[in-house]
């Protein structure tokens, strides 16, 4: 189904309701407001963990300038009300994912209010953060089983990027193939579970967080695109001109919240957990070691090549313009936050894939070298695991062992988030088979 453009309800969904800023005045006192998305946990570093850590005030009280600062910590469930505030003044600095950041770039612009993607929070370099999925009892098993049925996701979104790529290379048009409904993620979800919507393409954390209440079942893989998808920090121009040692003194802080979450994934886990109500477990899916997500403030190349790939699937749906994406990026400020660090981290690599179980009560958790020995492990140990996670043997997504799709081939027992990616590894290797995961786990026992 053809959509007319949405942009005007997408980025005016919230009211522009007053607060401080750190643009108005030069009083001894400055506010500055942080518009960020607690449950889009790909962005917790700048918002959920890093309010939680405090480091942002710290790093404005060592500021030592006759100021004093506050900081107003705003919480929104999606990235456009976010835009919606900061190019009417009322937001500093925000955070949201690469396609929404490209409408915060056309909209400032559009109302001479610019905006800069001054840093990343979390990314994944093969679009892993996006899946595809359906109701558990769902017989639809592949993409091409989409065509006619409703989809329910939110235009605008990387999601919504996900699933029309997704139908092109399936060979349906994303326009007129499918009934596409126009959805906040609760909205879908709640869609998804009453039978209204018969697949649900969504961002972190919705697609894990359903599937590990046992309400949805992975159909699409996002990562089987291979483009990279992200999250990342957006500062107005203005305030950045104004107060570049506050948006400095943010990016420092941002970072120090990445060290904490990458030297502590599951204590990190457990308090954006505490903070958002999400299942901790669903947190470190994404957020842990080995999770589908990476941190690191560093803006690299790859990334912005992709953002500027982004913007025709924009333009198609008529949401946004042409996007200048090299005015936009501005890594200026988080190189001047990060010093000398800045090169070293802008060379780091995502964590290898791995396996991992989450014991109950522990404060860490166990890798394992294969999913067969991850298996072993859970099978002596039935009545003792929290989680247990495994990476797609394809695309290295991972993924809840038990939700995941199994497949024997000989010894080895290989573990894939979606049956399509599954039945096209038995197709190309004979003798392969796949199986339950109780018999994967007997397998392995």
């Amino acid at each position: 189904m053809k959509h007319k453009p949405v942009v005007a309800a997408l980025l005016l969904f919230a009211p522009l309701t007053a607060c401080g800023s750190a643009q108005a005045g030069d009083s001894s006192t400055v506010t500055v407001t942080v518009g960020y998305q607690s449950k889009t946990i790909n962005t917790v570093t700048a918002g959920t963990l890093l309010r939680s850590l405090g480091y942002f005030e710290k790093q404005l009280n060592s500021l030592h300038d006759g100021r004093t600062y506050k900081v107003d910590w705003q919480d929104y469930a999606t990235g456009a009300p976010i835009t919606a505030q900061m190019t009417a003044g009322k937001i500093d600095i925000g955070s949201m994912g690469d396609f929404p950041l490209l409408i915060n770039a056309a909209r400032g612009k559009q109302l001479g209010k610019p905006t800069r993607l001054v840093s990343v929070t979390g990314y994944n370099l093969r679009g892993g953060l996006n899946t595809i999925v359906t109701s558990p009892n769902s017989k639809l098993a592949s993409l091409g089983d989409l065509k006619g049925k409703k989809v329910s996701t939110s235009v605008g979104s990387a999601a919504d990027g996900t699933l029309v790529r997704a139908l092109q290379r399936a060979g349906i048009d994303p326009d007129k193939g499918i009934e596409k409904l126009n959805q906040q993620p609760a909205v879908g979800a709640s869609a998804l579970s009453a039978g209204s919507a018969d697949a649900l393409s969504q961002f972190v954390a919705w697609p894990g967080l359903l599937a590990y209440q046992g309400k949805a079942k992975a159909l699409y893989d996002g990562a089987e695109l291979d483009l990279p998808t992200f999250h990342g920090v957006t500062a107005r121009e203005d305030f950045a001109k104004q107060r570049p040692t506050v948006l400095e003194a943010f990016l420092k802080a941002q970072a120090e919240a990445s060290d904490y979450l990458n030297a502590h994934p599951v204590a990190a886990a457990e308090s954006v957990a505490k903070a958002t109500g999400l299942p901790a477990e669903v947190v470190y899916l994404y957020n842990g070691a080995h999770g589908i997500a990476t941190f690191d403030p560093a803006i690299k190349p790859r990334l912005v090549s992709a953002l500027k790939e982004d913007v025709s699937v924009l333009k198609a749906a008529k949401l946004t313009g042409d996007v200048d994406v090299d005015s936009f990026v501005d890594d200026q400020y988080v190189k001047k936050a990060l010093g000398s660090g800045y090169a070293a981290r802008l060379a780091l690599k995502p964590a290898a894939s791995a396996s991992e179980v989450w014991p109950k009560g522990a404060s860490r958790t166990q890798s394992f070298k294969t999913p067969a020995g991850l298996l072993a492990y859970v099978s002596a140990h039935q009545d003792g695991i929290r989680a247990a996670y495994v990476p797609d043997a394809t695309t290295g997504t991972l993924w809840f062992a038990d939700k995941a799709v199994w497949v024997a081939d000989g010894d080895a027992l290989l573990p894939f988030v979606a049956p399509e990616t599954a039945r096209a590894y038995v197709s190309a290797h004979g003798g392969a088979r796949v199986v339950t995961y109780a018999e994967a786990l007997e397998r392995a026992s």
